[in-house]
C-alpha cells in the first residue's frame, strides 16, 4: 500500500457483506475537501465483518469498467461473477454525475459475490478536479474494505487518470472493444490506452480480430474470444416462451443486445418490407442513437430490454436468430457474445459479414453470412429450411460448442495472471525487496 493510501484514515470495521444477502450502502467519511471545489461524503455504515476464509491470501480483483454492472448481461459479468467464486471482486463503474453538492460512492453486493462500487460527483467538475476526487473516493473504498493485495482489472483505459498511483500485484487489461471507434469516445482515450499498454502485464482480447490489432503493441497479448453458457442457452430447445411474444405471428426473426450506432436499421427495415410475412422480435435497450430513427413497421416488434436469465424463453419462440450489425469503424472488431449463444439455443442464425462472426462460424458453415436485404431475406429463407434440429447441423454446432466456456475462458486467464503474479514477485526478489 502506497504511503497516500495508508494516510486515509479507517475508522470503521471493514467489511465484506454476506454473498447471500444483496444490500447497498452509502460509504461516506467525514466531510473531506479534495483539491477540486467539490466536497466529499464518505462515511461507513456499521456492518459486521463476514467470514472469508476462503479468499484469506488471494488476491482482489479491482475492475475499472466503462460499462455498467446492471445494464446488459456479457462479459465482464461472466468473467467476473466466476472470479467471485474465489476472489473478491469490486468492480467500479465510471461516475455518475449530478446536482448532489457531496461526492460518493454507492456499494452494493450483487447475488453472486461481485460488489458494485458507483461514484457519484457534483456537475461542473473539470477533468482534473473530477480524477482527483475519484483518488479519494478510491481511496476510502481500500481503506474502509482493507483492499492490499489485488490486481487492477481494466475495462476502460480512462481509469488510468485516477489509478495510476495504485500499486496492484497485477494489472490486466481485458480489451473487449475497440473503445475510441465509438460514437461519443475521448479523444484522450488512445493516449489512456497507450499508458494502459505501458502498465498492464497481461493483455487480452475480445475476439481474433482485436487480437490481430494489438498483438503489436504489448508483449503478452492473448485472443479470448466470446464464450458462451451452454446450458443456460440450451434451455431454449425445451422450454416455453414468454407471453409477451406468443402473440406475435411466425416466422419471427430475433435479435437481442444494445440496439446502438453499430445496428444497420436500414437493413432490418429492408428486410421488413422485404418479407412483410415475417415478424422480427427486437429485444434490448437503444443506446446513443434516437429510438425515433429506428425502423416502425407492423411486423418489427420492439419488447424493450430483458433479463439475462429471461432470453433462453424469448429465443425458443424464434424460427431464427439475427445479427444485422452495420459494416462501419464501430463494428470492425467487434465478436458478438450472442454468435454462440443463439447456436447453444438451437436457432438458426444469420448474420452480416463481421469478421469474428466469418471466422470461424461462417466458414465452419455454422452460420449464413450476408450483406444487403436480398441476401440477408435468401440467407434467412435456406437457414430456415436447412439449419434445423434434424439436419446435421445441429450436430455440428453441438461439437463445436463443446470446446468452449466461459469457465474454460476463465480458468485460462487465471493461469496466465498466476504466472504474472509469480514473474513480477520474481522480479521484486532481484531487486531486493519482497511485495507487500
Amino acid at each position: 500500500m502506497t504511503s497516500e493510501k495508508s494516510q486515509v484514515k479507517n475508522n470503521s470495521v471493514s467489511n465484506v457483506i454476506s454473498p447471500k444477502q444483496r444490500k447497498t450502502k452509502r460509504s461516506q467519511l467525514p466531510e473531506t475537501q479534495s483539491s477540486s471545489p467539490s466536497r466529499l461524503n464518505l462515511t461507513s455504515s456499521n456492518k459486521k465483518v463476514q467470514s472469508t476464509k476462503t479468499f484469506k491470501d488471494t488476491p482482489d480483483i479491482v475492475c475499472l469498467s466503462h460499462l455498467r454492472w446492471n445494464f446488459v448481461y456479457q462479459r465482464p459479468q461472466h468473467l467476473l461473477s466466476r472470479c467471485a467464486q474465489g476472489k473478491r471482486v469490486f468492480f467500479i463503474e465510471e461516475p455518475i454525475f449530478s446536482e448532489e453538492p457531496l461526492a460518493r460512492l454507492d456499494i452494493n453486493e450483487d447475488s453472486n459475490g461481485v460488489v458494485v462500487v458507483v461514484p457519484h460527483l457534483p456537475q461542473g467538475l473539470s477533468e482534473e478536479a473530477t480524477n482527483a476526487d475519484l483518488q479519494l473516493l478510491i481511496d476510502s473504498l481500500f481503506a474502509e474494505h482493507n483492499i492490499s493485495k489485488y490486481i487492477c482489472w481494466y475495462y476502460t483505459p480512462m481509469a488510468i487518470a485516477f489509478t495510476r498511483r495504485l500499486q496492484p500485484q497485477a494489472v490486466v487489461y481485458d480489451c473487449m472493444d475497440e473503445l475510441s471507434a465509438f460514437q461519443g469516445a475521448s479523444p484522450t482515450l488512445k493516449n489512456y490506452e497507450a499508458e494502459l499498454f505501458s502498465r498492464a502485464d497481461l493483455v487480452f482480447t475480445g475476439g481474433q480480430s482485436l487480437y490481430e490489432s494489438k498483438v503489436n503493441q504489448h508483449p503478452n497479448v492473448y485472443a479470448f474470444p466470446s464464450s458462451v453458457d451452454v446450458a443456460h442457452f440450451g434451455q431454449a430447445r425445451n422450454v416455453q416462451e414468454p407471453e409477451d411474444q406468443a402473440h406475435i405471428p411466425h416466422p419471427r426473426l430475433g435479435f437481442f443486445g444494445v440496439i446502438d450506432e453499430r445496428m444497420d436499421i436500414e437493413l432490418l427495415a429492408g428486410i421488413a418490407e422485404a418479407r412483410p410475412d415475417w415478424h422480427l422480435v427486437i429485444i434490448g435497450p437503444v443506446v446513443k442513437i434516437d429510438p425515433a430513427n429506428l425502423p416502425q413497421h407492423e411486423n418489427i416488434h420492439y419488447l424493450g430490454g430483458r433479463d439475462y436469465k429471461q432470453l433462453p424463453a424469448y429465443l425458443a419462440g424464434w424460427d431464427l436468430a439475427m445479427l444485422p450489425f452495420a459494416r462501419n469503424e464501430s463494428t470492425r472488431f467487434i465478436s458478438p457474445t450472442k454468435t454462440p449463444e443463439y447456436l447453444a439455443a438451437g436457432r438458426p442464425v444469420v448474420s452480416t459479414s463481421i469478421r469474428d462472426v466469418v471466422r470461424p462460424y461462417g466458414e465452419s458453415k455454422l452460420v449464413q453470412i450476408a450483406d444487403t436485404i436480398s441476401e440477408f431475406v435468401a440467407a434467412a429463407e435456406q437457414a430456415m429450411q436447412e439449419d434445423t434440429p434434424a439436419s446435421e447441423w445441429l450436430s455440428r454446432v453441438d461439437t463445436f460448442l463443446e470446446k468452449i466456456s466461459w469457465d474454460r475462458t476463465w480458468a485460462s486467464m487465471m493461469k496466465l495472471i498466476d504466472s504474472a503474479i509469480a514473474a513480477r514477485d520474481g522480479e521484486d526478489k532481484a531487486k531486493g525487496f519482497a511485495r507487500k
